[in-house]
């Protein structure tokens, strides 16, 4: 497995083709998320104009435009509609994420809660997802309704299941795909489920994309995941260790309590027990990970989603949107930002 280094080419090229083959739709999107986080009120505004600012990678959009273009949807803008509705669920579970875990830092950025306060935050992120239902219900179709609001219950499920078993070293790694494939994964299917339906693909190109995004999420957050013990702030939008400080277990420390011996247990066990974690906890950690080739192993793992992923898109014949989506998946692995 090529390091974020070596891959870093084929990553960003793989991503800007991506963004680049529906650029003028992402325009759209980006100004009917900003019309639809207009408000009269000062706050609200102030919050939204500096959530909009802090920009993003918009992938969940773009999986949705190009899912869309895919299956040749052309008339109208129901595709823009969508991506930015799927888009501001996104951005509502990010803030609300924040608040769970104290986060200060996103995209390089100081968190909303960070400059304002966390009931701020919580309002701001269901006043997106109200808008969000009104987009689903101005758009008129049930099978989308129904699939984005339960995508949004299933979010929120996973982050209570996480809650439920933060600080668990010894959790199972099939919890931990539980809790990613709702927290990440769900919404990742559903961006590019959404594209096929409006599309009125047949059931067969609706379950591959389907199954793609669910596994190109899968991805997506075993690689976020492990960046988090094997990056900088320089080449991430968050600071290394902050999954470590915030106490969540993820496939780099479930790996990890595997590989042990029984004194180097106990030293995991104390260090996640503990209310806060320090600089020193972190090295520790590190240095195990290091001993243990925990990495390379995390990044096995992601390759058996990336292999299905790709697989699934054998349905379609050859095109360039096609050729985009296989290609991404080298992004979703070992992105460097």
């Amino acid at each position: 497995m090529g390091t974020v280094v070596q891959l870093k080419n084929q990553i960003n090229d793989s991503y800007f083709q991506l963004k680049q083959s529906v650029e003028e739709k992402l325009i759209l999107t980006e100004e009917k998320i900003k019309s639809k986080l207009a408000s009269k009120i000062e706050l609200v505004q102030k919050m939204s104009n500096y959530h909009i600012e802090t920009g993003g990678k918009r992938l969940r959009a773009l999986l949705t435009l190009n899912a869309a273009k895919l299956c040749g949807y052309k008339k109208g803008f129901r595709d823009v509609n969508l991506a930015a509705c799927v888009e501001l669920i996104h951005s509502a579970t990010l803030m609300h994420d924040d608040v769970i875990d104290e986060g200060d830092l996103r995209r390089g950025k100081k968190t909303l809660n960070k400059i304002w306060d966390n009931h701020s935050s919580v309002l701001l992120g269901d006043y997106l997802l109200s808008r969000c239902f009104e987009m689903m219900v101005e758009d008129g179709n049930l099978e989308v309704l129904k699939l984005l609001s339960s995508t949004s219950s299933k979010i929120a499920q996973g982050e209570i299941l996480q809650l439920q078993h933060k600080g668990e070293v010894d959790m199972l790694e099939e919890t931990y795909i539980k809790i990613i494939s709702s927290k990440t994964a769900e919404l990742f299917s559903a961006a590019t489920k959404v594209g096929a339906i409006l599309s009125d693909a047949d059931s067969k190109k609706k379950d591959a994309l389907e199954f793609y995004g669910r596994n190109l999420g899968l991805t997506f957050q075993i690689a976020d995941d492990t960046l988090d013990y094997n990056s900088d702030i320089k080449l991430f939008g968050k600071k290394i260790g902050q999954d470590f400080f915030e106490g969540k277990i993820t496939l780099p420390i479930i790996l990890l309590f595997q590989k042990l011996d029984l004194d180097e247990k106990k030293l995991l066990i104390k260090i996640f027990k503990k209310d806060m974690r320090d600089k020193d906890d972190l090295i520790k950690i590190i240095s195990l990970i290091k001993k243990y080739k925990i990495i390379n192993e995390c990044y096995q793992k992601a390759q058996h989603y990336i292999n299905l992923a790709s697989n699934s898109l054998t349905v379609f014949k050859d095109s360039k949107e096609k050729s985009i989506l296989e290609n991404l998946t080298s992004f979703s692995l070992s992105r460097n930002f």
